[in-house]
């Protein structure tokens, strides 16, 4: 399985960018897909996660009612809508795929990893 992850850039605060992320390879195996970030000097750290069928979601806190996962199965894709960026949301955020049957937020449970995509969110 590989994974591609896209879409970051600047942004001032309160903007808006949309992530996605590719899949290829055995991307029939994929049961869940997560986003993780790691902004400047910290772990990384949970950010969201969707069951592939998208009917199960789960976000972090710092997150929560701004972010919005969602996937295109047709087009074996992840998205992370981010809406009301703050400067705190920088980092570089990395997609990830879990062959595994449940969703979590542990990243060891995560078996793939996309490169990453850099968001700067400018205040």
């Amino acid at each position: 399985v590989q994974l591609q992850a896209s879409g970051g850039g600047l942004v001032q605060a309160g903007g808006s960018l949309r992530l996605s992320c590719a899949t290829s390879g055995r991307a029939v195996s994929i049961t869940t897909m997560a986003w993780f970030r790691q902004a400047p000097g910290q772990e990384r750290r949970f950010a969201a996660a969707i069951n592939w069928s998208g009917s199960r979601t789960d976000y972090g806190d710092s997150v929560k009612g701004r972010f919005t996962i969602s996937t295109d199965s047709a087009a074996n894709t992840v998205y992370l809508q981010m809406n009301s960026l703050k400067p705190e949301d920088t980092a570089v955020y990395y997609c990830a795929a879990r062959l595994g049957p449940s969703i979590t937020y542990h990243q060891q449970s995560y078996d793939y990893w996309g490169q990453g995509t850099l968001v700067t969110v400018s205040s």
